[in-house]
């Protein structure tokens, strides 16, 4: 052993610690970088998340369209399409109630359009109810929410914040005067007259055991 050398032991072990003391620096970076993870993901609003993916438009989803009126708790009557003109003042039944509403599969924005005349309901950039020939416009969809009462309520996509409602005289309010709490902008969905016999109930279909076909046989 030459003097002032290192036994080759000696030199291992040392290896062995630093590695060690190596492997415990990145386990102690690794932990605390997934506690940093985790308390942001504590942080995070996910009603933001979902308020964002709600606006989003699905266009890969297949559509599905209903036909029924919305009953306005306040005017007690139905949303009308009359051409350009909207109102709450339409009958159980009335050929101007009957809305064809068109909705994403997996989403919840939809568009409306008055079955009788074919025009679609929107709110302008002054928050009013208008209604429009052409429903392609982001002022012509809203976003549709089911509130704790069990009523409906309609905030426009474009404008948010603004929701379709009605004065008890059916005349429409103007977006900017209109809250999600107000029975103004609360709406219950209903079928038109002889339409609810329409929709068939889901039946379960009994799968049984397949029996094995039996060959007619032919005389030769």
């Amino acid at each position: 052993l030459v003097r002032g050398q290192i036994p080759q032991a000696a030199q291992g072990s040392q290896k062995r610690q630093c590695q060690t003391q190596k492997s415990r620096c990145l386990h102690f970076l690794l932990l605390s970088f997934q506690v940093q993870v985790l308390a942001a993901e504590e942080n995070v609003d996910f009603r933001i998340h979902v308020e964002n993916q709600t606006r989003a438009r699905d266009d890969v989803s297949r559509k599905q369209l209903r036909l029924y009126q919305l009953y306005s708790r306040t005017s007690g009557k139905h949303i009308q399409v009359l051409g350009r003109r909207i109102s709450a003042r339409g009958e159980d039944g009335d050929k101007y109630a009957q809305l064809l509403v068109e909705t994403d599969t997996f989403g919840s924005q939809v568009r409306i359009k008055g079955k009788e005349t074919e025009f679609y309901l929107c709110m302008n950039r002054k928050g009013k109810l208008v209604g429009k020939p052409d429903g392609t416009s982001k002022e012509c969809v809203f976003i549709e929410k089911v509130l704790e009462n069990n009523y409906t309520a309609l905030m426009s996509a474009k404008y948010s914040g603004w929701y379709v409602g009605f004065t008890k005289k059916g005349r429409p309010r103007k977006g900017p005067k209109t809250r999600e709490n107000q029975q103004d902008v609360h709406f219950m969905k209903r079928y038109p007259k002889g339409q609810a016999e329409l929709q068939k109930p889901f039946k379960y279909t009994t799968v049984t055991k397949r029996s094995r076909r039996i060959r007619p046989t032919h005389p030769g």
